[in-house]
């Protein structure tokens, strides 16, 4: 269902939390290597200090032990990247505690037009645990809440629900961002053009065992890639050789192929592999010519076979969905699977298909292959974007007014 957006409410002189995926990769010299996050959450910020708002940004970026700071995750390069793509706008980073003493003096002090970017929240434990009271003193910092983080949208963390939750009776809206995952994602998955085609791949059957469940019967096409093939065709009784495999999944697996045999939704997994020794560049390489594994050898892509049916299967579809990479996107030559069906869905969108890469090493393998602005939507939720495949709705959202 439609949200209101931070676009429809007042802001002017009212201190608006905002909630934002600012989870950017840095290198060792602790510089960001993809700002694209910041970018996209861009329309929103500006939308409240163009307006006279007083702008809280709150985000996590990475693991950190929940012990405190840690220098290695600081929110810093992000305030100081943000300041640089706002010229002339002040951007506040009041240190090392996003709920402690500077913080709370440096957002009463905010003035109309400024922002403020607090450091990171699970520096406390509390944030991952929905902690109330962590949550109750973030609440204070606001007097509107807005959801801007489709990347975290899955989560029950503090600064996801028990945030919003602390602030009912206050308005609580959607950022531009968020609005526009959902509107793609389920506009795609309740009204698709058809035929309409869905990708999974990636590691592990285990993680996509929900979405494909609900997907049966409802897509024309899924097509099956990455090391949770092994699984399903260890399901019928192919031998993978030295292949990534869940075993106590393996009956799982055979029952998601019975019932994709009784619905209208097709169901195809690889035909043949490109193998390797190990998971490296330099490792020997062979092509099967069939979808067994000989011993000792890796699945780690799909092979040509399988390349060129489901480069048919897209060439023909109306709406694509694709969540998890063919192969081991990052390492040539186990990449070229992954590399050829994102030209081939780039190829389907210009033709008029709706296409959408939801998230995760996905969106990482368009981004790396500068194809992104070839899909329709990219997205930044890679587990949020398998929750809405899954047929599951996200609490955060459902809080939003």
């Amino acid at each position: 269902m439609p949200r209101k957006t931070i676009n429809q409410i007042e802001v002017a002189s009212q201190r608006v939390l905002m909630r934002v995926d600012f989870n950017v990769p840095m290198d060792d010299s602790g510089a960001i290597t993809d700002d694209r996050r910041i970018k996209l959450a861009l329309p929103s910020i500006r939308s409240v200090i163009d307006r006279g708002g007083r702008l809280v940004l709150m985000s996590h970026r990475g693991r950190p032990m929940g012990n405190g700071y840690e220098s290695a995750l600081s929110l810093k390069p992000a305030s100081d990247r943000l300041g640089q793509m706002l010229e002339g706008v002040r951007v506040i980073f009041p240190g090392e505690d996003c709920i402690g003493d500077d913080a709370r003096k440096s957002v009463e002090a905010l003035g109309d037009g400024e922002i403020l970017m607090l450091e990171n929240l699970r520096f406390h434990a509390q944030e991952k645990a929905g902690e109330v009271n962590f949550a109750t003193r973030l609440a204070s910092f606001g007097d509107i809440y807005c959801n801007e983080a489709f990347g975290t949208a899955h989560r029950s963390d503090a600064s996801m629900v028990t945030v919003p939750l602390a602030m009912e009776g206050k308005p609580r809206v959607a950022g531009l961002l968020l609005q526009r995952e959902l509107t793609f994602l389920r506009e795609a998955i309740e009204h698709p053009k058809r035929p309409f085609v869905v990708l999974l791949g990636g590691a592990k059957v285990s993680d996509k065992i929900g979405a494909i469940h609900n997907l049966i019967g409802n897509v024309d096409t899924i097509l099956v890639g990455g090391a949770m093939a092994y699984t399903l065709l260890q399901a019928v009784d192919h031998d993978l050789g030295a292949s990534l495999v869940e075993p106590d999944k393996v009956e799982e697996a055979r029952r998601i192929i019975e019932e994709a045999k009784s619905s209208m939704t097709e169901l195809l997994l690889p035909r043949d592999h490109v193998c390797g020794k190990e998971l490296s560049h330099q490792s020997p390489v062979k092509v099967t010519d069939g979808p067994d594994i000989p011993d000792d050898w890796l699945g780690l892509d799909i092979g040509p076979l399988t390349r060129e049916a489901y480069i048919k299967k897209i060439s023909t579809a109306r709406t694509i969905i694709w969540n998890g990479p063919m192969g081991v996107f990052e390492i040539p030559p186990f990449d070229e699977g992954t590399n050829q069906l994102a030209r081939a869905i780039v190829s389907a969108t210009e033709s008029g298909a709706i296409s959408i890469v939801g998230g995760g090493d996905s969106a990482a393998a368009v981004e790396a292959l500068g194809l992104a602005n070839g899909f329709s939507h990219v997205s930044t939720g890679g587990g949020a974007s398998l929750h809405m495949l899954e047929g599951r709705k996200l609490l955060s959202v459902e809080l939003i007014d």
